[in-house]
This record gives C-alpha cells, sequence and structure tokens, in this order.
C-alpha cells in the first residue's frame, strides 16, 4: 500500500467543503464522496445540493447520495470503491457495516476539544458558555456519538466578540490542517488514538431548537451577550416583539450592551433612532 491511502469523504456542509478540498490540494487520493441528498430548498422549493456536492463535482468525484446507509445497493456501491481509509466531517452517524469497513479505518473530526461538547452544535455551545478556548478533534468513530479513541486534537483561543460565524471559519481551517495530518500520520502507521478521558462536567452540544435560542431577557447581560453572539449568524438568538395584538419573532444578530438606569419592565424593546433598545 502507497502512502497515499484511498479515501471516501463523506460530508454536507460548508464546513467539510474546506477539509474536502485541503485534501485535494494536498494532494490525497480521493475516490468517492458521499453527501446528504438534495433538498427542496427556498420559496420555490427547488432541489438543492449540499456545499460538498457541488464541490465534489467540480472536482469531478464520484458522488452518493444514499438515503439509508443500510442499503445494500449503497453499500455494494461503496465497497467498489475500494476505500483504504474513511474521512467524516459534518456528516451523520454511520452503521457499523460502514465504519468498520475499510482496512485503515473510518475517522471523524469534530469541531471541538472532546470530550467537550459532544453533539450536534459544539460551535455555538463553545460560544453560548462563554468558553475562552476551542478547538478540533480527529477520532476513530465507534457505536455511539463523538465518544470514539482520540487521534490528535488542536485548539485556539477565543477572541471577546466570537460570534458563531468566525469560529465557524476559524476552526474549518484548523481541522482542515488536523486532518491532512490525521491522515498522514494513519499512512504511516504512526497514528496511537487514545481513548477519551472520564471527566466529570462534560459539557454537551445538543442540537439548537427555537426553545434554547430564544432569549431569556431575565439572564444577567454577559449570558445575553453570548447567546446571541454563539448563534450569529445562525440560527440567531431571538425574541419576541409585542405590538398590540400582534406577536412577531424577532431574529437578533448582535447586541451592545450600555449601563443605564429606568423604570421599564425587564425585556421591554423600544425603538430609538433606528435601534433596538
Amino acid at each position: 500500500m502507497t502512502n497515499r491511502p484511498r479515501i471516501v469523504f463523506m460530508g454536507t456542509p460548508e464546513f467539510a467543503v474546506g477539509v474536502l478540498q485541503r485534501l485535494v490540494e494536498d494532494g490525497q487520493q480521493i475516490v468517492g464522496v458521499i453527501t446528504a441528498a438534495d433538498k427542496p430548498a427556498g420559496r420555490g422549493r427547488k432541489l438543492r445540493s449540499s456545499a460538498v456536492k457541488q464541490y465534489a463535482l467540480e472536482q469531478g468525484f464520484p458522488i452518493l447520495q444514499p438515503t439509508n446507509l443500510k442499503d445494500e445497493t449503497f453499500l455494494q456501491e461503496l465497497k467498489s470503491w475500494k476505500a483504504d481509509l474513511q474521512v467524516v466531517v459534518a456528516f451523520r452517524m454511520l452503521p457499523e457495516t460502514v465504519w468498520k469497513y475499510p482496512e485503515m479505518g473510518t475517522f471523524n473530526l469534530h469541531a471541538s476539544l472532546l470530550p467537550q461538547y459532544r453533539g450536534a452544535a459544539p460551535i455555538n455551545w463553545a460560544i453560548i458558555n462563554g468558553e475562552e478556548v476551542s478547538g478540533v478533534t480527529t477520532f476513530f468513530i465507534d457505536e455511539k456519538i463523538d465518544t470514539g479513541a482520540i487521534i490528535a486534537s488542536a485548539q485556539i483561543n477565543l477572541d471577546e466578540d466570537e460570534t458563531a460565524g468566525s469560529l465557524h471559519d476559524k476552526l474549518m481551517e484548523l481541522g482542515a490542517d488536523l486532518v491532512v495530518k490525521t491522515v498522514g500520520r494513519i499512512a504511516a502507521g504512526d497514528a496511537i488514538p487514545k481513548p477519551q478521558p472520564e471527566i466529570p462536567d462534560i459539557r454537551k452540544a445538543p442540537k439548537l431548537t427555537p426553545d434554547n435560542t430564544r432569549i431569556d431577557w431575565q439572564k444577567d447581560p454577559m449570558t445575553i451577550d453570548s447567546l446571541v453572539r454563539g448563534l450569529c449568524p445562525y440560527p440567531a438568538a431571538w425574541s419576541e416583539l409585542v405590538q398590540g395584538n400582534d406577536r412577531l419573532k424577532v431574529k437578533i444578530y448582535r447586541g451592545r450592551f450600555q449601563p443605564e438606569e429606568h423604570q421599564l419592565k425587564t425585556g421591554l424593546i423600544r425603538l430609538e433612532k433606528k435601534a433596538l433598545g
């Protein structure tokens, strides 16, 4: 086997594109790409391809878009690519028949310093919870979510005004470098995975919902600020604006806190000189 293993890449959003592009630039041998099925989007509900699919088409890679990862036809097509290694970035949970298939294994890039922030939205929750440090981790996939043995990690400090958008871009770059290094270590036989440590205070990164993205104006200003930044630009923190009998859902992307004495009710939104206050 050469030092350039045959790689199948699995991913869907823009975050994964940055990693796949770095693998291509590094000269890695990508033999196929697996991504989500096209979905209706926009007012016209036209089918829209994932960011990974669009990039893969530009590169001329073979593409599979299975809806059922246990389907025999899909499994046969996957095995026909004869992958040595599978790289997963922002995809979905894989069945054992898929992640156990390649000789070199299947590893995932996760946008946190595992075991902290296992789950769907690690970038957002790191900021929401006021973390000062974040990072990325590569690990071999096992039967649970984000619990596999760690291969490598890298960390960065968060800025005071960090947003989910800015951290996304930083971790995409950091993660792309780490994935290339991880592929090299695995190919050279130098990867020594270590079980994730058992620590008492593990913070999770659950899916973002209308309930956990709504602003609670009873919270302290720093907590609210962290929530707004941690959800900017997507899906955005929100609150309710009441105008007479109308209740409007207002998305808030950025805010600035200014100490002020007043007798107004907490959570009241005022319009002052084209700004909400």
